[in-house]
């Protein structure tokens, strides 16, 4: 019997509530870079793959881009549409992105909203759409986190109190050491039981990211360590590049 994918059960209400502190001031920083090295302007049209609750959207509009976000949880597209009314929200899964072939400017990947899925043919299906819905020339933003920093740093248990309610985060490599797997366990609130939930993200490394783009006709260009523009190194918390979709 197939498993339901973990991303469609985690990505609601208690992962909002679990993280309040991704917040505004990170999304500014992370889509200031972008303007700094894309060259924003106010008829860019963007992009943002899995947009969550909104926050890069709402930076994005403050700097006058045309953004369209989109997102496979209803729970974050209603957050989204909160936080931003008018914005042109869509939900599809990233596999399959329901535009016409060069609609777009700039398409961001921001957060690790990528390597989800059991088949990696799928991630590289994901480049390929993200370069058909590019027009030649444009602009593919890529945030991932540094697999190796990862490796290195994995802090397997930590327990803390959000909003009263008790919650351990449990993490192993898995498949070899080429998933990173977290265990959620959310204590009962408000009369309701307590909840479990599994993350399980493919730790690609920036050789293995660039040659998946390279086949998907994405060139990578500038590469940075983190959203205050510090190049990236093998301690970087952050993989970040920005490619240009070839023709």
């Amino acid at each position: 019997m197939k498993r339901t994918p973990w991303f469609r059960d985690w990505f609601g209400g208690e992962y909002l509530a679990l993280y309040p502190h991704r917040d505004r001031a990170e999304a500014r920083r992370a889509v200031e870079l972008l303007r700094d090295t894309a060259g924003l302007g106010s008829r860019t049209r963007v992009l943002d793959l899995a947009c969550g609750a909104g926050r890069h959207l709402v930076e994005l509009e403050r700097i006058g881009s045309r953004a369209v976000g989109l997102d496979l949880s209803q729970r974050m597209l209603a957050a989204a549409r909160d936080a931003l009314p008018d914005a042109g929200l869509v939900r599809a899964d990233m596999r399959h992105l329901p535009f016409r072939p060069a609609s777009f400017d700039v398409v961001t990947s921001y957060f690790t909203s990528f390597g989800y899925f059991d088949d990696e043919s799928d991630d590289l299906g994901v480049l390929h759409g993200v370069r058909r819905v590019l027009r030649p020339g444009g602009v593919f933003l890529f945030d991932f986190m540094n697999a190796d920093a990862v490796v290195t740093n994995l802090r397997t248990e930590d327990r803390r109190t959000v909003s009263g309610v008790d919650v351990i985060q449990e993490r192993r490599l898995v498949d070899g050491g080429r998933i990173v797997e977290k265990r959620i366990s959310i204590g009962p609130r408000g009369g309701k039981p307590g909840r479990e939930f599994v993350e399980r993200v493919r730790l690609y490394r920036p050789g293995e990211l660039e040659s998946m783009m390279i086949q998907a006709k994405l060139v990578p260009g500038r590469r940075f360590g983190g959203y205050d523009s510090s190049p990236f190194t093998l301690e970087s918390p952050r993989y970040i590049v920005v490619a240009e979709a070839s023709s």
